[in-house]
């Protein structure tokens, strides 16, 4: 490449001047250079520290069992929060360079978005341009128009309800007259029904704590001690329990109920240590074969995994049972019920997951094999939504449930009795006809994924609290959590209905019209 031509100047100091004004440039480029190979190093030490997280992570999840964390298995929330701070970590990267580079990173093309909810208030900004010179005076004709969407939000804002109750007295008439005070869920408490509605939703929906809540709300300058709200929360509880009660009863009256526990923690009274406590979780669904209720789930808290606590929540309950492994459900399918026992229905997603874990440890040949095995049963069920499933899986399933069987009969007398694929053999052998059972009854899902879902959530909550028992916050905490969930499930807003639903609760809503109050029957 030829030089270019430069016009030098013949005067000496102009030359000068020149040659300076070149080594100023030359020496700024050099340190925008240097500049932007520290930023580029810092970029890759940066990306090389969140890439080692990462396979980190993957070693945890998928590795064998020698590679894992010693510090104990994440659960799916604290997976899905780590890999939200990587991305936040490489917008972060991503931001410095482009900044670096002086904006000149090319950009992207906008990516298709669907449109914000109609609901949402629009607050129309137009910005006009500068009229160009020479065109004052002419006539200015709209031709079209650029138009974006982002989307904003205004902070909640506290505000006092003054509520004045005149006096009256009339000449000539002895007596006062007044307007009688509203009802309230609190009696002569500060909070209004919206306020306990806000409360309650952060705590038992999003899985606020309530010390946490007391310092947002301190920033506004309100101050609500916390143990105050826990007052208001065991007062909501308590009003909110025949809702609870009448779910669970509804649940009861579906033909299929999908039912789960998970544990909890919880001081022994006393001691001050702690211990596992329980929470039952029933749930009924019936969109998926047809049905015409709405979703429901109801939890219970108990202080125990006794079998005598799903005997007595699913006391008189006559339909399918859809569960996992654990043997206190079997008490309530026992032979020497007759008709009062329930009918049992597996879940192979349990069983999958006992038979993926030695897989992915790389332990176990017939381990892997049952699980390739078993990948077309849940494609069967993908292809047969909306249609008459039984039909669909005595084609594709049966097949494929029979191979598994005849596979583990097979295999398991090759095995040591003690081994890990021969205790998951075992475990799906025991519920051969529980397992089965989803081959010829439409109502039966393929696994319990439904309510297993429905306790997802809580185990949020649970993070951030310790109970005291039964009596220290689990039964409030269930109840409320009953109520707010199923709203969800129905695609109605838990805090507009909860405000409803204690409004009407403090005015008198008759318990004879309680359906009306449900979060399925909620209208605006």
């Amino acid at each position: 490449m030829s030089a270019p031509e430069l016009a030098l100047p013949d005067d000496v100091d102009a030359l000068k001047a020149m040659v300076i004004a070149m080594a100023e440039k030359a020496a700024l480029l050099e340190e925008r250079n240097l500049h932007l190979e520290l930023v580029n190093k810092s970029a890759d030490e940066r990306i090389a520290r969140l890439t080692a997280v990462v396979k980190m992570l993957e070693r945890a999840r998928f590795g064998s069992r020698s590679e894992r964390l010693r510090t104990g298995a994440l659960s799916e929330e604290q997976y899905a929060l780590v890999f939200d701070e990587i991305e936040t970590g490489v917008a972060a990267i991503e931001a410095q360079m482009e900044k670096s580079a002086g904006g000149s990173k090319a950009k992207r093309a906008p990516r298709p978005r669907k449109g914000f909810a109609a609901h949402l208030e629009r607050v129309e900004v137009v910005i006009e341009p500068e009229t160009p010179a020479g065109c004052e005076a002419l006539e200015k004709i709209l031709i079209g128009e650029d138009v974006s969407e982002r989307l904003d939000v205004t902070p909640a804002k506290f505000r006092v309800i003054v509520t004045r109750r005149p006096k009256y007295a009339y000449k000539g008439w002895d007596g006062v007259t007044q307007a009688a005070a509203p009802a309230r869920i609190i009696e002569s408490g500060i909070p209004t029904e919206a306020l306990l509605a806000q409360i309650a939703v952060s705590k038992y929906a999003d899985g606020l704590p309530l010390y946490r809540q007391e310092a947002i709300y301190a920033r506004d300058q309100v101050e609500i001690d916390r143990s105050q709200m826990a007052q208001w929360m065991g007062k909501v509880g308590f009003e909110l329990e025949p809702l609870a009660d009448y779910a669970l009863t509804r649940i009861k009256q579906g033909e299929r109920v999908f039912a789960d526990e998970t544990t909890l923690p919880t001081l022994a009274p006393g001691s001050g240590k702690a211990k596992t406590a329980y929470l039952w979780t029933y749930l009924r669904d019936d969109r998926p074969f047809g049905g015409s209720g709405p979703p429901i789930v109801a939890y219970r808290f108990e202080d125990s995994r006794a079998g005598e606590c799903v005997a007595r929540h699913l006391d008189g309950y006559r339909g399918i049972l859809q569960v996992d492994g654990y043997a206190a459900y079997n008490r309530l399918a026992r032979s020497d019920r007759g008709n009062d026992g329930v009918t049992l229905a597996a879940c192979w997603s349990h069983v999958r997951r006992k038979f993926y874990e030695l897989h992915a440890a790389g332990s176990s040949v017939i381990a892997s094999q049952t699980v390739a095995q078993m990948a077309p049963l849940w494609a069967a069920e993908e292809a047969v939504r909306g249609q008459d499933p039984v039909a669909a899986r005595q084609e594709k399933s049966a097949a494929v449930v029979a191979a598994l069987f005849a596979l583990w009969e097979k295999e398991l007398p090759k095995l040591s009795g003690k081994s890990k694929p021969a205790e998951a053999i075992r475990y799906a052998l025991g519920r051969r006809a529980a397992l089965e059972r989803f081959l010829t009854d439409g109502r039966i899902e393929i696994d319990s994924n439904t309510v297993e879902r429905a306790i997802r959530p809580q185990t949020i909550t649970r993070k951030n609290s310790l109970f005291a028992g039964s009596d220290g916050g689990g039964r409030t905490w269930a109840t409320i959590a009953t109520l707010l969930t199923t709203a969800k499930m129905n695609q109605v807003d838990p805090y507009a209905w909860l405000t409803q639903t204690l409004e009407r609760i403090a005015n008198g809503w008759r318990n004879s019209d309680i359906e009306a109050l449900m979060p399925w029957n909620y209208q605006r």
